[in-house]
Protein backbone atom coordinates (compact mmCIF):
# COMPACT_ATOMS: atom_id res chain seq x y z
CA UNK A 1 0.00 0.00 0.00
CA UNK A 2 0.97 3.56 -0.93
CA UNK A 3 1.08 6.82 0.52
CA UNK A 4 -1.53 9.18 -1.55
CA UNK A 5 1.54 11.27 -2.14
CA UNK A 6 3.88 8.14 -3.44
CA UNK A 7 1.08 7.15 -5.89
CA UNK A 8 0.78 10.62 -7.73
CA UNK A 9 4.83 10.43 -7.99
CA UNK A 10 4.27 6.92 -9.23
CA UNK A 11 1.40 7.36 -11.60
CA UNK A 12 3.43 10.84 -12.81
CA UNK A 13 6.31 8.56 -13.99
CA UNK A 14 4.18 6.04 -15.71
CA UNK A 15 2.74 8.75 -17.60
CA UNK A 16 5.66 10.47 -18.20
CA UNK A 17 7.15 7.40 -19.31
CA UNK A 18 4.25 6.28 -21.70
CA UNK A 19 5.03 10.12 -23.29
CA UNK A 20 2.07 11.38 -21.84
CA UNK A 21 2.21 14.89 -20.37
CA UNK A 22 1.51 15.79 -16.87
CA UNK A 23 0.92 18.63 -14.79
CA UNK A 24 2.34 18.12 -11.28
CA UNK A 25 0.68 20.39 -8.80
CA UNK A 26 1.82 21.31 -5.48
CA UNK A 27 -0.19 22.81 -2.69
CA UNK A 28 3.37 24.96 -1.29
CA UNK A 29 1.62 27.24 0.96
CA UNK A 30 -2.10 27.81 2.88
CA UNK A 31 -3.48 30.69 4.74
CA UNK A 32 -6.43 29.68 7.45
CA UNK A 33 -8.41 26.64 6.99
CA UNK A 34 -7.61 24.30 4.71
CA UNK A 35 -8.42 20.51 3.42
CA UNK A 36 -4.83 20.08 2.36
CA UNK A 37 -1.22 20.33 4.09
CA UNK A 38 1.87 21.77 2.70
CA UNK A 39 3.57 19.57 0.46
CA UNK A 40 0.33 17.74 -0.93
CA UNK A 41 0.16 17.06 -4.37
CA UNK A 42 -2.08 16.31 -7.26
CA UNK A 43 -1.13 14.63 -10.76
CA UNK A 44 -3.16 15.44 -14.09
CA UNK A 45 -2.95 13.50 -17.31
CA UNK A 46 -3.23 15.78 -20.61
CA UNK A 47 -6.13 14.19 -20.96
CA UNK A 48 -7.44 14.97 -17.67
CA UNK A 49 -6.97 11.80 -15.69
CA UNK A 50 -6.12 12.58 -11.98
CA UNK A 51 -4.30 11.12 -8.91
CA UNK A 52 -3.91 12.51 -5.56
CA UNK A 53 -5.63 15.69 -4.21
CA UNK A 54 -4.96 19.33 -3.34
CA UNK A 55 -8.58 20.54 -1.86
CA UNK A 56 -11.55 18.99 -1.10
CA UNK A 57 -12.14 18.10 -4.93
CA UNK A 58 -13.37 22.18 -6.58
CA UNK A 59 -9.79 23.45 -7.14
CA UNK A 60 -9.24 19.91 -8.78
CA UNK A 61 -11.94 20.30 -10.86
CA UNK A 62 -10.85 23.73 -11.88
CA UNK A 63 -7.39 22.61 -12.74
CA UNK A 64 -8.60 19.68 -15.02
CA UNK A 65 -11.44 21.66 -16.27
CA UNK A 66 -8.48 24.17 -17.71
CA UNK A 67 -6.22 21.16 -19.01
CA UNK A 68 -8.84 19.43 -20.82
CA UNK A 69 -9.64 23.06 -22.56
CA UNK A 70 -6.10 24.85 -22.95
CA UNK A 71 -4.01 22.01 -23.03
CA UNK A 72 -0.59 21.30 -21.33
CA UNK A 73 1.18 24.47 -23.55
CA UNK A 74 3.37 26.06 -20.76
CA UNK A 75 6.88 25.19 -20.83
CA UNK A 76 7.63 26.55 -17.22
CA UNK A 77 6.30 26.14 -13.61
CA UNK A 78 4.02 29.02 -12.50
CA UNK A 79 2.35 30.16 -9.42
CA UNK A 80 -1.21 30.20 -8.73
CA UNK A 81 -3.30 30.94 -5.53
CA UNK A 82 -6.84 30.21 -4.54
CA UNK A 83 -9.60 31.59 -2.25
CA UNK A 84 -8.22 35.21 -1.78
CA UNK A 85 -11.52 36.62 -2.16
CA UNK A 86 -14.59 35.29 0.17
CA UNK A 87 -16.30 34.58 -3.59
CA UNK A 88 -13.36 32.60 -4.66
CA UNK A 89 -13.47 30.57 -1.15
CA UNK A 90 -17.00 29.43 -1.71
CA UNK A 91 -16.80 28.90 -5.37
CA UNK A 92 -13.67 26.64 -4.56
CA UNK A 93 -15.08 25.19 -1.96
CA UNK A 94 -12.30 26.47 0.75
CA UNK A 95 -13.13 26.58 4.42
CA UNK A 96 -14.33 30.47 5.53
CA UNK A 97 -11.03 32.36 5.04
CA UNK A 98 -9.12 29.90 3.20
CA UNK A 99 -6.53 30.51 1.03
CA UNK A 100 -4.38 27.95 -0.84
CA UNK A 101 -0.95 28.69 -2.70
CA UNK A 102 -0.02 25.71 -5.34
CA UNK A 103 3.18 25.28 -7.86
CA UNK A 104 2.12 24.02 -11.34
CA UNK A 105 5.14 21.60 -12.92
CA UNK A 106 5.13 20.70 -16.36
CA UNK A 107 6.61 16.94 -16.22
CA UNK A 108 9.06 15.78 -18.65
CA UNK A 109 11.47 12.70 -18.41
CA UNK A 110 14.12 15.43 -17.57
CA UNK A 111 12.26 15.96 -14.06
CA UNK A 112 14.04 13.29 -12.36
CA UNK A 113 10.82 11.68 -11.25
CA UNK A 114 11.89 8.06 -11.66
CA UNK A 115 15.37 8.94 -9.63
CA UNK A 116 13.56 10.31 -6.85
CA UNK A 117 11.19 7.16 -6.64
CA UNK A 118 13.99 5.15 -6.64
CA UNK A 119 15.68 6.80 -3.82
CA UNK A 120 12.28 6.83 -1.96
CA UNK A 121 12.54 2.76 -2.69
CA UNK A 122 15.85 3.05 -1.35
CA UNK A 123 14.99 3.95 2.01
CA UNK A 124 16.51 7.30 1.86
CA UNK A 125 14.96 10.80 2.88
CA UNK A 126 15.36 13.48 -0.50
CA UNK A 127 15.03 16.78 -0.69
CA UNK A 128 13.43 17.54 -4.55
CA UNK A 129 14.90 21.15 -5.31
CA UNK A 130 13.27 22.36 -8.21
CA UNK A 131 14.00 26.03 -10.04
CA UNK A 132 11.34 27.69 -10.78
CA UNK A 133 11.79 29.56 -13.46
CA UNK A 134 13.83 26.95 -15.59
CA UNK A 135 11.77 23.72 -14.67
CA UNK A 136 15.38 22.26 -13.44
CA UNK A 137 15.14 20.03 -10.31
CA UNK A 138 17.74 18.24 -8.46
CA UNK A 139 17.63 15.65 -5.90
CA UNK A 140 19.51 15.99 -2.18
CA UNK A 141 20.07 14.16 1.01
CA UNK A 142 17.80 15.53 3.59
CA UNK A 143 17.02 15.16 7.39
CA UNK A 144 13.53 13.78 9.11
CA UNK A 145 13.71 17.69 10.46
CA UNK A 146 13.31 19.43 7.24
CA UNK A 147 10.30 20.64 5.65
CA UNK A 148 9.02 21.92 2.68
CA UNK A 149 10.27 25.88 1.85
CA UNK A 150 9.37 27.96 -1.10
CA UNK A 151 10.46 31.48 -1.23
CA UNK A 152 8.92 32.33 -5.18
CA UNK A 153 11.64 30.90 -7.05
CA UNK A 154 12.56 27.57 -5.48
CA UNK A 155 10.68 25.09 -4.31
CA UNK A 156 11.91 22.22 -1.84
CA UNK A 157 9.92 19.31 -1.39
CA UNK A 158 10.72 16.24 0.87
CA UNK A 159 10.44 13.06 0.19
CA UNK A 160 10.89 9.45 1.83
CA UNK A 161 10.35 7.75 4.88
CA UNK A 162 9.65 10.65 7.42
CA UNK A 163 8.42 8.19 10.46
CA UNK A 164 9.50 5.03 11.66
CA UNK A 165 7.47 2.44 13.53
CA UNK A 166 8.92 -0.72 14.91
CA UNK A 167 6.12 -3.55 15.47
CA UNK A 168 7.68 -6.66 18.28
CA UNK A 169 5.79 -9.74 16.81
CA UNK A 170 4.96 -11.03 14.01
CA UNK A 171 1.45 -12.20 14.35
CA UNK A 172 -1.81 -11.52 12.05
CA UNK A 173 -2.55 -8.53 14.37
CA UNK A 174 0.96 -7.55 13.19
CA UNK A 175 0.10 -7.74 9.61
CA UNK A 176 -2.80 -5.58 9.49
CA UNK A 177 -1.33 -2.88 11.57
CA UNK A 178 1.71 -3.34 9.29
CA UNK A 179 -0.07 -2.70 6.12
CA UNK A 180 -1.94 0.44 6.85
CA UNK A 181 1.28 1.94 8.70
CA UNK A 182 3.08 1.70 5.25
CA UNK A 183 -0.18 3.25 3.44
CA UNK A 184 0.94 5.75 6.49
CA UNK A 185 4.31 6.36 4.95
CA UNK A 186 5.66 4.99 7.67
CA UNK A 187 8.91 2.93 7.38
CA UNK A 188 8.20 -0.29 8.98
CA UNK A 189 10.13 -2.66 10.64
CA UNK A 190 9.02 -6.06 12.36
CA UNK A 191 10.72 -7.90 15.01
CA UNK A 192 10.50 -11.39 16.14
CA UNK A 193 12.99 -13.90 16.31
CA UNK A 194 10.44 -17.22 16.86
CA UNK A 195 10.84 -18.78 13.66
CA UNK A 196 7.71 -20.44 14.02
CA UNK A 197 6.26 -16.40 13.59
CA UNK A 198 8.30 -15.34 11.13
CA UNK A 199 8.24 -18.41 8.34
CA UNK A 200 5.29 -17.26 6.89
CA UNK A 201 5.55 -13.29 6.92
CA UNK A 202 4.51 -12.03 3.79
CA UNK A 203 4.42 -8.44 3.94
CA UNK A 204 5.46 -6.24 0.98
CA UNK A 205 7.30 -2.89 1.86
CA UNK A 206 7.86 -4.23 5.51
CA UNK A 207 11.39 -4.96 6.50
CA UNK A 208 11.57 -8.38 9.05
CA UNK A 209 14.60 -8.61 11.30
CA UNK A 210 14.94 -11.84 13.35
CA UNK A 211 17.16 -10.17 16.78
CA UNK A 212 15.86 -9.61 20.17
CA UNK A 213 13.66 -6.56 20.45
CA UNK A 214 15.49 -4.87 22.79
CA UNK A 215 18.72 -5.02 20.27
CA UNK A 216 16.30 -4.19 17.59
CA UNK A 217 15.75 -1.39 19.63
CA UNK A 218 19.27 -0.38 20.07
CA UNK A 219 20.10 -0.74 16.70
CA UNK A 220 17.60 1.43 14.93
CA UNK A 221 18.37 4.47 17.45
CA UNK A 222 15.02 6.04 18.10
CA UNK A 223 14.22 9.51 18.09
CA UNK A 224 11.61 12.12 17.90
CA UNK A 225 9.88 10.51 14.57
CA UNK A 226 9.94 6.72 15.82
CA UNK A 227 6.79 4.90 17.29
CA UNK A 228 7.09 1.16 19.07
CA UNK A 229 4.49 -1.39 19.45
CA UNK A 230 4.72 -4.50 21.56
CA UNK A 231 2.50 -6.82 20.49
CA UNK A 232 3.67 -10.43 21.27
CA UNK A 233 2.11 -11.04 25.10
CA UNK A 234 5.98 -12.71 25.95
CA UNK A 235 7.47 -10.42 28.56
CA UNK A 236 10.36 -12.11 28.03
CA UNK A 237 10.63 -10.28 24.00
CA UNK A 238 8.70 -7.30 25.38
CA UNK A 239 9.45 -6.13 28.55
CA UNK A 240 13.24 -5.45 27.65
CA UNK A 241 12.30 -3.82 24.45
CA UNK A 242 9.68 -1.66 26.06
CA UNK A 243 12.64 -0.68 28.85
CA UNK A 244 15.13 0.78 26.32
CA UNK A 245 12.47 2.26 24.23
CA UNK A 246 10.60 4.56 27.32
CA UNK A 247 14.33 5.70 27.68
CA UNK A 248 14.69 6.73 24.32
CA UNK A 249 12.97 9.77 22.21
CA UNK A 250 10.26 7.76 20.85
CA UNK A 251 7.23 10.00 20.31
CA UNK A 252 4.80 6.91 20.84
CA UNK A 253 5.24 3.49 22.84
CA UNK A 254 2.60 1.17 23.45
CA UNK A 255 2.11 -2.37 24.30
CA UNK A 256 -1.13 -5.06 23.63
CA UNK A 257 -3.16 -6.83 26.40
CA UNK A 258 -5.57 -6.17 28.96
CA UNK A 259 -5.95 -3.57 31.99
CA UNK A 260 -4.22 -6.14 34.28
CA UNK A 261 -2.00 -7.05 32.25
CA UNK A 262 -0.88 -3.64 31.68
CA UNK A 263 -0.58 -3.27 35.25
CA UNK A 264 1.50 -6.25 35.62
CA UNK A 265 4.16 -5.05 33.15
CA UNK A 266 3.83 -1.38 34.72
CA UNK A 267 5.29 -3.32 37.64
CA UNK A 268 7.92 -5.41 36.37
CA UNK A 269 8.93 -2.20 34.38
CA UNK A 270 9.69 -0.51 38.13
CA UNK A 271 11.81 -3.27 38.44
CA UNK A 272 13.80 -2.54 35.46
CA UNK A 273 15.40 0.93 36.57
CA UNK A 274 12.86 2.58 34.91
CA UNK A 275 11.13 5.82 36.31
CA UNK A 276 7.20 6.38 37.23
CA UNK A 277 7.81 8.99 34.85
CA UNK A 278 9.43 7.05 32.02
CA UNK A 279 6.60 4.37 32.39
CA UNK A 280 4.13 6.87 32.41
CA UNK A 281 4.62 7.04 28.63
CA UNK A 282 3.20 4.05 27.97
CA UNK A 283 0.22 3.17 26.18
CA UNK A 284 -1.63 -0.19 27.23
CA UNK A 285 -4.28 -1.07 27.66
CA UNK A 286 -3.17 0.34 23.40
CA UNK A 287 -5.34 2.07 21.05
CA UNK A 288 -8.47 4.11 21.10
CA UNK A 289 -11.36 2.67 21.70
CA UNK A 290 -13.22 1.77 18.91
CA UNK A 291 -15.19 -1.33 20.05
CA UNK A 292 -12.59 -3.39 17.88
CA UNK A 293 -12.55 -7.18 18.39
CA UNK A 294 -11.37 -8.40 14.76
CA UNK A 295 -7.23 -7.87 14.25
CA UNK A 296 -8.09 -5.67 11.31
CA UNK A 297 -10.13 -3.50 13.66
CA UNK A 298 -7.27 -3.50 16.53
CA UNK A 299 -4.80 -2.34 13.87
CA UNK A 300 -7.42 0.62 13.77
CA UNK A 301 -7.76 1.37 16.72
CA UNK A 302 -4.01 1.14 17.25
CA UNK A 303 -2.90 3.35 14.63
CA UNK A 304 -5.44 5.75 15.01
CA UNK A 305 -4.19 6.12 18.76
CA UNK A 306 -0.47 6.44 17.30
CA UNK A 307 -2.27 9.62 14.87
CA UNK A 308 -3.74 11.05 17.42
CA UNK A 309 -0.42 11.33 20.01
CA UNK A 310 1.66 12.34 16.34
CA UNK A 311 -0.50 15.22 15.83
CA UNK A 312 -0.40 16.39 19.05
CA UNK A 313 -4.61 15.58 19.85
CA UNK A 314 -4.27 16.36 24.18
CA UNK A 315 -4.80 13.03 25.98
CA UNK A 316 -8.41 14.17 27.46
CA UNK A 317 -9.62 14.59 24.24
CA UNK A 318 -8.59 10.72 22.97
CA UNK A 319 -11.11 7.60 23.50
CA UNK A 320 -9.09 5.61 26.24
CA UNK A 321 -10.04 1.90 26.20
CA UNK A 322 -9.59 1.87 29.79
CA UNK A 323 -11.43 4.73 30.16
CA UNK A 324 -13.81 3.71 27.81
CA UNK A 325 -14.10 0.19 28.95
CA UNK A 326 -14.76 1.66 32.97
CA UNK A 327 -17.17 3.63 32.20
CA UNK A 328 -18.90 0.76 30.23
CA UNK A 329 -18.62 -1.34 33.24
CA UNK A 330 -20.10 1.64 35.63
CA UNK A 331 -22.66 1.98 33.58
CA UNK A 332 -23.66 -2.11 32.78
CA UNK A 333 -23.78 -1.65 37.12
CA UNK A 334 -25.83 0.74 37.37
CA UNK A 335 -28.47 -0.68 35.19
CA UNK A 336 -28.51 -3.67 36.90
CA UNK A 337 -28.26 -2.11 40.22
CA UNK A 338 -31.92 0.41 38.92
CA UNK A 339 -33.39 -2.91 37.74
CA UNK A 340 -32.70 -4.61 40.61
Amino acid sequence: MDSVDLEVLKRSAEWVEAGRRVLLVTVVKTWGSSPRPEGAMLAVRDDGHVVGSVSGGCIEDDIIDRVRREGLTAQASSVVTYGVSADEARRFGLPCGGTIQLVLELLSKESGILALLREIEAGHLVARKLDIGSGFATLHPAKATDGLAFDGRTLVTIHGPRYRMLVIGASQLSKYLAQIAVGLDYQVTVCDPREEYTETWDVPGVTLVRTMPDDTVHAMRLDERCAVVALTHDPKLDDLALMEALKSRAFYIGALGSRANNEKRRERLLQLDLSATEIARLHGPIGLYIGSRTPPEIAISILAEITAVKNGVPENVRVNVAIAKADQAATAACSIAQGA
